[in-house]
């Protein structure tokens, strides 16, 4: 699988170091072929001849320690690579990348990598949720650096929350996804993801609290995992994965068009969008005024974009999600049936860590024939790739006729 693959592995100052170990062993067990930077700070955890046994190559850790073959340090470890690794990620290297800083070995390879980069952070709760890290983190993924956790967990320092190094296994499938035909190869899926606004009068509308996030991870994954992906999104603040096809809509109607415009299609769909159930009645022309001490809206309901989409239901895989403030199980399996749907995803938005505006979710998996699978905490990448694994697995199931 990963016979002959140049990997140059970039290691940072945190405590998770020790995990590295196992992902390179694992990786040269697989046939890669491996090469480890280290920093100042992660020789503090683990010394450079740990990483020298396993890989059977001399570990890098200065600048102007040129290697055997006679040229430039950071040119032959960056370009002569097929994938760059960072692992673990600490926020001081995510900040250097994402300001173009090259003050050590590491950052300047990295600078000067011109393969495909993965990033595995791994650092304290609250480090990790600092609006800083979070819009490097961003900056990063749209310039197309790929992210991989953190996990969330119990960290070194005693606090429970997102930060914790994904698993070495995690990490180590991560990678041969990148040398390997996706198991999505070619399948047309359709994501919306969302809010929707229904306007009231030209400067007020109606939403609700949807940030988009778990449908823009979704057509990530997806593409990474090598599908065509159109994504139709209401207004978020995200920038949209390099490489789908964006549809902007603002309302509820302009969505329930775009999608039965592109539904036939699609092989998969996954309707993520938070759409509102309501619009009202009439639109004002002009800014309603101030007048009165109560103001009524006479309220109209909107399309069910996702009940359509059952009924007209081919070929297609469709996955709903249902956002609950209680009695989950009851209204998911309800809605699984109702809308004629081949997989919900179902959370208590109430519940810690999960619902809308964090990037972290509890979602439980279910499927028409009955099967239920509740996750634990993940962040919504990870809880993306479960959910495109049930659509793997369902899309196997259609082939072999028994879907």
């Amino acid at each position: 699988m990963l016979t002959g693959k140049k990997i140059t592995l970039g290691i940072a100052g945190g405590i998770a170091v020790y995990k590295v170990a196992e992902l390179v062993s694992g990786l040269i067990k697989k046939g890669a072929v491996v090469k480890v930077i280290m920093t100042e700070g992660a020789q503090k955890f683990v010394q450079p001849l740990t990483f020298s046994a396993l890989t059977g190559h001399d570990v890098y850790t200065d600048t102007f320690n040129s290697p055997r073959s006679g040229g430039v340090t950071h040119i032959e470890l960056a370009q002569r690579a097929d994938l760059f690794v960072v692992v673990p990620a600490t926020a001081n290297i995510i900040g250097k990348v994402a300001s173009g800083i090259a003050d050590d070995l590491l950052s300047t390879v990295l600078l000067a990598a011109d393969c495909p980069v993965i990033i595995c952070p791994a650092m304290n709760t609250v480090m990790y949720k600092n609006p800083v890290v979070q819009q490097n983190i961003a900056k990063l993924q749209q310039l197309g650096y790929h992210f991989i956790g953190p996990n969330c967990g119990r960290l070194a320092c005693g606090t429970e929350g997102p930060g914790r190094m994904s698993e070495p296994g995690e990490i180590l499938k991560y990678i041969a996804g990148f040398f390997q035909p996706g198991d999505l190869q070619g399948v047309n899926i359709l994501v919306s993801a969302g809010p929707t606004r229904e306007p009231v009068d030209p400067v007020r509308f109606i939403t609700n609290r949807s940030s988009g996030k778990m449908g823009y991870s979704i057509a990530k994954v997806a593409l990474q995992r090598g599908a065509n992906v159109t994504l139709v999104s209401g207004p978020v603040n995200l920038s949209p994965p390099a490489g789908v096809e964006l549809i902007k809509v603002e309302t509820a109607q302009q969505m329930h068009t775009a999608m039965l415009e592109r539904y036939d299609a699609a092989e998969v769909v996954i309707k993520s969008a938070a759409v509102a159930d309501y619009r009202p009645l009439q639109v004002a022309d002009k800014k309603i005024k101030k007048t009165a001490d109560d103001l009524t809206l006479s309220m109209v309901k909107n399309p069910d974009i996702l009940a359509e989409l059952g009924q007209l239901k081919k070929h297609q895989i469709l996955v709903g999600f249902a956002a609950e403030t209680n009695d989950l199980d009851t209204y998911a399996r309800e809605k699984l049936h109702k809308k004629n749907l081949d997989l919900l995803v179902a959370n208590n938005v109430a519940s810690p860590g999960a619902g809308f505006d964090v990037d972290t979710n509890v979602v439980s998996l279910y499927y028409r024939h009955q099967q239920v699978e509740h996750l634990p905490l993940m962040d919504k990448q990870q809880v993306a790739q479960r959910i495109l694994d049930g659509v793997v697995a369902l899309l196997a199931a259609r082939r072999d006729g028994k879907g």
